[in-house]
């Protein structure tokens, strides 16, 4: 009998990444590329584990169809080991030269002269020293490999996916019941109440800059917060989400706190929520990302509202917020089981007042899961527990 008492099982983690490395290795194998080469982004958190912010030391990773290797400051040594499973791990010192290290390590994987396929968010001084250093060598984006690997996200991605959709549901209903007390408030005190309630529900920070666009700024569909004071009849968009265990949250609602909305409001708020209604119905294995883009689109045309509709209905969400599959007129990829991404029509009338509802959803084998069930009406919440 072996002694395996030494040698700890491997965490679902461990298990997670290496399915990933495998699959990553099995499509190099089934393409013309050699190696990828990830920077510190999702997509070397993805395929390692390891999150890092983009700095100015020389940090990659290296996944071929045989080896994952790192090459990283001595900086980074023990933690690297302490957080991926990947053990091949070539360090440098500073006042050394990593370009050295790394024509080294292009030798023995016999890559110098192959097609590289590099992590698109990397910074241009790196793609600049890969291809003086590799100067036989093709390069493309890392993107064409890996994004149809985490299109599809694994039951452990989207329990992490529902808990920070259920964290951002939450205080949402919460912060809009604050009705009448809300008015006075500028947006940017609002924002900062709903980033507050977020880290205290459980979540890490923000996935995205708070959206609080009162009145008129609601109209601008990426408008974020200012000392704008929310009046009462005000429409307010309120945009956010917030992250848990690496996974993002992202919903939308439009409430007025208090007061009789502006006239044509009800009209249009119906007209949104039915919009979002039809392209949920829509999203089932088999579809085209379009066809649900057409669906809401198609309620505003026939409601009077088409022209002010002027975004794409829907984005994926993931390790990122915005990312592949996306939901828009042109986008002929068929939808399958474990993609996310979300729903969110709007209507923007200038220097009025803007609507959105936004939810995200799961395609599953019979068609959606929606992730958030917060409630989608315009008026204040009433009777929540906060």
């Amino acid at each position: 009998m072996s002694d395996d008492t030494d040698t700890p099982p491997a965490s679902t983690a461990e298990t997670q990444i290496d399915q990933r490395l495998e699959r990553a290795r099995n499509r190099i194998r089934d393409t013309s590329a050699d190696a990828l080469v990830l920077f510190p982004s999702t997509n070397l958190a993805y395929l390692s584990g390891f999150h890092e912010e983009p700095m100015e030391r020389h940090l990659f990773l290296f996944v071929t169809a045989d080896d994952a290797v790192f090459l990283a400051p001595t900086m980074y040594d023990t933690q690297l080991a302490a957080e991926t499973p990947i053990s091949d791990i070539r360090t440098w010192d500073d006042g050394d030269d990593p370009t050295a290290l790394l024509a080294r390590l292009g030798d023995d994987l016999g890559i110098e002269y192959g097609r590289l396929l590099v992590d698109d968010r990397m910074w241009a001084r790196f793609t600049q020293d890969l291809r003086e250093t590799f100067p036989e060598a093709t390069f493309d984006l890392a993107s064409h490999l890996l994004d149809d690997l985490r299109i599809r996200k694994d039951d452990r991605e989207l329990d992490h996916l529902r808990a920070a959709a259920t964290v951002a549901d939450n205080v949402s209903t919460a912060i809009r019941s604050l009705g009448a007390d809300a008015i006075g408030l500028t947006e940017t005190e609002l924002a900062a109440e709903i980033e507050r309630r977020l880290s205290a529900a459980g979540g890490s920070g923000v996935s995205f800059e708070t959206v609080v666009g009162s009145g008129p700024n609601g109209a601008r569909p990426h408008h974020r917060h200012t000392d704008r004071t929310i009046r009462r009849g005000d429409p307010v968009v309120l945009d956010f989400g917030t992250v848990v265990d690496g996974y993002p949250s992202d919903q939308t609602r439009t409430v007025v706190f208090d007061g009789d909305p502006p006239a044509g409001f009800e009209d249009a708020h119906a007209a949104v929520l039915a919009a979002q209604k039809a392209a949920v119905r829509t999203v089932e294995p088999g579809v085209e990302a379009q066809a649900v883009d057409h669906a809401a689109r198609n309620v505003l045309d026939e409601r009077g509202y088409g022209d002010h509709f002027i975004h794409r209905t829907g984005h994926g969400v993931g390790l990122e917020v915005h990312e592949p599959p996306y939901i828009t007129d042109g986008n002929d990829l068929e939808l399958e089981p474990g993609m996310v991404f979300s729903i969110e029509p709007g209507v923007y009338l200038d220097d009025e007042f803007g609507i959105r509802i936004e939810d995200l959803v799961v395609v599953t084998d019979e068609g959606c899961e929606r992730l958030n069930r917060s409630p989608r009406t315009w008026e204040p919440v009433t009777d929540v527990d906060d």
